[in-house]
């Protein structure tokens, strides 16, 4: 089944598509574990950093050769995809999905760009994702409150031929300062105003009932990247306090702990 199909059908179903960051095989690892333990699919995402640290070709070999091998049904997305450019070489290197995101651009501009990728996408029957909004990215100020209007996310999706927007709600990648409110009522009018995947970025962080209550409303995609990169982290610095050298034994634990909230996160957004 196509990434498409499949949105489609957990959209109509009412349940969510988890979207993990991945920036080494052990983090790929801990991802899949929990997705084969529990049964459930999950989308790959690489974002242009991760492919600059590991290769693009190394990264999409490890990503589909850890599907094949957990016997896990996935798929390889592209995440914040900056450039047409980016975008055309992970397509040619196999990508399921691309991101573009132009979010920041004026909105003609961001039309523009994402019209360009969805054209390209075709040939690949490959998925196209883009944003529209302000979902403040790491770093940013989470004080700017642009969001998504339900109008102009029509306009949007009907000049460019998008399979998935992200949209803002609320959301912001990184750690939340305080519990984030998303605005379940712009939710409802966009989905019912669009007829495209709706994806929530910035699911870090995200209260459970939040998170089930947004999926329940429309959207599919549920974008994870910075809770995985803290447990592992965090997990390693009290792992590495003695004489151990070997890697193979300290990195498991952290790959563990990412298995663990993998694993909670998946039954959060199949809304079990």
């Amino acid at each position: 089944m196509t990434l498409k199909e499949k949105m489609r059908q957990l959209t109509s179903e009412k349940k969510g598509l988890l979207a993990t960051n991945f920036y080494n095989m052990e983090t790929l690892h801990g991802v899949l574990t929990a997705a084969k333990e529990t049964r459930q699919p999950v989308i790959l995402q690489l974002t242009g950093s991760s492919i600059d640290y590991m290769g693009l070709n190394t990264a999409v070999e490890l990503a589909r050769t850890g599907l094949k091998d957990f016997g896990v049904e996935g798929w390889i997305h592209l995440d914040h995809g900056s450039t047409v450019e980016l975008a055309q070489a992970c397509l040619d290197a196999g990508f399921d999905s691309v991101m573009i995101d132009g979010s920041e651009l004026p909105f003609e501009e961001n039309v523009r760009l994402t019209r360009e990728v969805v054209k390209r996408a075709q040939a690949y029957n490959a998925n196209v994702e883009a944003e529209l909004g302000y979902v403040a990215k790491l770093g940013q100020s989470h004080d700017n409150h642009a969001f998504t209007k339900a109008e102009e996310a029509k306009r949007f999706v009907d000049e460019t031929g998008v399979d998935a927007l992200a949209v803002a709600i609320g959301t912001a990648h990184g750690f939340y300062k305080e519990e984030p409110r998303l605005q379940f009522n712009l939710l409802i009018d966009i989905h019912a105003t669009v007829d495209t995947i709706l994806v929530l970025h910035g699911g870090s962080g995200v209260p459970e009932a939040q998170l089930r209550k947004a999926i329940s409303l429309g959207i599919c995609k549920v974008n994870l990247a910075t809770e995985i990169k803290n447990i592992f982290m965090k997990t390693l610095k009290t792992t590495l306090n003695g004489d151990e050298i070997d890697l193979r034994k300290v990195f498991p634990v952290a790959t563990g702990r990412v298995t663990q909230l993998v694993k909670e996160k998946l039954v959060v957004v199949q809304n079990n």
